[in-house]
């Protein structure tokens, strides 16, 4: 499915001196992003937000139709920028052939105009919405309890909570939905804080056939942020994705948290990484991997602390759709562009290696090892994990390949020296190694 960038960050605008610019901060890195073999970003939240605070992240929408362009809460383009900076940002990553997902936020909205009381419960909100763009005000009837649906999934703080069911936002929604991508350009959505409303909203937005400019139909790729154990996301998978055309994705919170515990906890089993309960290893091709995102990162107890490109290796080999985070590339200094040590040579091995199945071929508690069976233009791998500390690991193991030789194109740990040449067996045997608490991705020369 390609490589998914995260292009932001939390309070990105600031740390990076781009108030206001972030769009056009973001196009100026395309060039690099396609290069490395990227093929999709996903931006931040595009609609003027309720800054009650000062700038937003956009997590607090406001008036879903001003990008940049209304003065209104305090500014007139949002902390990334305007509607025409971030057009030629779409039109930029579209000319590289790399798409752009929007990040929705449909749960919940802030910022309202006015109080008023709800006399469903006697309780008084800030539920008022007038917004700059003239377009979808809301009064108290659009949000919960209201006399469409007194039943609330969950609440989100004391942000007002949207009600779906009325006619009236069920209509906004879908022709947001359609203006962001057939008008603004967006290829998909990422729908945040899914467990706050019914699954049936994402799946009306999914079913949609948009129109390209061109005139060619298509569906919006589309992924839903539940973020809970494997149980309640395959609960949501299975919803979500009943009697549907375009099967929506999650990211696979249950596969960070192993891999957090393969990076971050000493002894930690590898045997965990090929039993079921991640969404990779129960439906992959509806699994958004990643290791960090910008909410996880913020807190230790959810971040990934520690050896982190072993995360990176196990994502970049595997099945689904794995997705790479700003900071990770850019702050923490984890590309290694130009050499076979970080993310760059992992995504390069992505790109050019990792199709098919994946074939566990040997684990233990300190070894994993695993094969992609190929697919395509991309001919398989030979994956090694291994969780040792202070020696090199491998195991005599049984590929697909016969009479082949595999040579290592990305590997790293905490000996960065190049793992040797391997050649298979005419029954298809070799003892494949990773260096210590690292990994090494092998690819067959045929």
């Amino acid at each position: 499915m390609g490589v998914l960038f995260q292009a932001f960050y939390w309070n990105c605008p600031s740390e990076e001196n781009q108030d206001g610019t972030w769009w056009n901060f973001v196009a100026g890195k395309i060039p690099e992003l396609q290069q490395a073999g990227f093929t999709a970003l996903w931006l931040p939240p595009a609609s003027k937000a309720a800054n009650l605070g000062g700038p937003s992240m956009g997590y607090d929408p406001y008036d879903y139709y001003d990008l940049g362009d209304v003065k209104q809460k305090g500014r007139t383009k949002t902390w990334f920028g305007n509607q025409a900076e971030l057009v030629a940002l779409i039109n930029e990553a579209h000319t590289a052939n790399m798409q752009v997902y929007a990040d929705l936020v449909l749960d919940h909205n802030n910022g309202g105009d006015a109080q008023e009381p709800n006399p469903i419960d006697g309780q008084t909100r800030w539920t008022k919405f007038n917004p700059g763009s003239g377009k979808f005000p809301r009064d108290w009837q659009c949000f919960h309890p209201s006399p469409f649906e007194i039943f609330d999934e969950m609440t989100f703080g004391d942000m007002p909570d949207l009600c779906h069911r009325n006619p009236l936002v069920y209509q906004n929604l879908i022709e947001l939905g359609q203006w962001l991508v057939e008008t603004i350009g967006f290829d998909g959505f990422r729908f945040d804080f899914v467990k706050g409303y019914a699954p049936w909203m994402v799946q009306s937005i999914a079913e949609l056939r948009y129109l390209k400019k061109s005139g060619d139909d298509f569906y919006a790729f589309c992924v839903g942020e539940c973020w809970d154990n494997e149980r309640t996301v395959d609960d949501w998978l299975g919803e979500v994705n009943s009697y549907t055309d375009n099967p929506v994705s999650a990211f696979d919170f249950p596969l960070h948290y192993r891999l957090k515990g393969v990076c971050d906890t000493y002894g930690f089993s590898l045997w965990t990484l090929a039993t079921p309960g991640t969404v990779v290893q129960d439906t992959p091709s509806q699994a958004v991997t990643f290791v960090d995102n910008h909410d996880t990162i913020r807190d230790p107890g959810n971040a990934i602390n520690n050896d982190k490109l072993m995360a990176y290796s196990f994502i970049l080999t595997h099945e689904g759709y794995p997705s790479v985070f700003w900071m990770d590339w850019y702050n923490f200094g984890l590309a290694k562009t130009g050499t076979p040590n970080g993310i760059a040579a992992l995504v390069a091995a992505h790109e050019r290696y990792a199709g098919g199945t994946t074939q566990v071929l040997y684990t233990d508690d300190n070894l994993y090892i695993m094969q992609r069976t190929g697919a395509g233009y991309q001919p398989s791998l030979v994956y090694v994990l291994n969780n040792l500390g202070s020696a090199w690991n491998g195991a005599m193991v049984q590929t697909q390949w016969q009479r082949v030789r595999f040579e290592p194109v990305a590997y790293g740990g905490y000996d960065t020296s190049r793992p040797d040449t391997k050649m298979t067996s005419a029954e298809g045997h070799a003892d494949f190694w990773a260096a210590p608490r690292g990994w090494a991705v092998y690819a067959p020369q045929v």
